[in-house]
């Protein structure tokens, strides 16, 4: 199965949280409809895009970065890659990249949806349409920031940083309620 054939069969079984997130993946399906290459960087104006908030095995902090660019605290995420067989390998795989944690345990199944507008490309306004996962650190594990932000580190689940915005404080609290009730690794 391509990347994009992953992509869609997930939206398609996505089930969303309400009305909005609802919108939004039939907006996004209907991206993934009209691009062929709609989940790579450049698909222009906008693509699809994978992140991921790393909570930490307690599930009482998580990991965020101080994107270089938008100069906000983020989960970590971004372009799909060509090699990349579906949309939660490139979630993980940016994860692991930008917080150096190599035994992320990923859900496979997505939290949340966001469309933001970006400075990417040359077309604007363009957008990321990204679809963001949630994934579990083992219990020690300390990032290590990467080339790609200003700064990496654990905040609680109850007191993210500033700044940040709203999209990333709508995924901690639904990550939060999908992690739940589940054990520490």
């Amino acid at each position: 199965m391509s990347l994009h054939a992953d992509a869609r069969a997930v939206l398609e079984a996505w089930e969303a949280p309400d009305d909005e997130q609802s919108r939004l993946r039939a907006l996004y399906l209907q991206h993934l409809d009209a691009q062929p290459d709609g989940l790579l960087r450049t698909c222009h104006p906008d693509h699809v895009t994978a992140s991921t908030l790393v909570i930490s095995h307690d599930h009482t902090r998580a990991v965020l970065t101080l994107h270089d660019i938008v100069r906000l605290w983020l989960q970590t995420g971004g372009h799909c890659e060509a090699d990349d067989l579906t949309l939660a390998d490139a979630a993980l795989r940016e994860a692991r990249e930008e917080t150096g944690i190599d035994d992320l345990v990923l859900d496979p199944v997505p939290v949340l949806l966001s469309r933001h507008e970006v400075p990417c490309g040359p077309v604007r306004p363009s957008h990321h349409l990204d679809v963001q996962f949630v994934a579990v650190a083992p219990e020690g594990a300390e990032p290590v920031r990467s080339t790609e932000s200003l700064d990496l580190a654990w905040f609680p689940l109850d007191d993210p940083p500033e700044p940040t915005d709203q999209s990333v404080r709508d995924l901690i609290a639904a990550a939060s309620s999908r992690l739940r009730g589940t054990p520490s690794p």
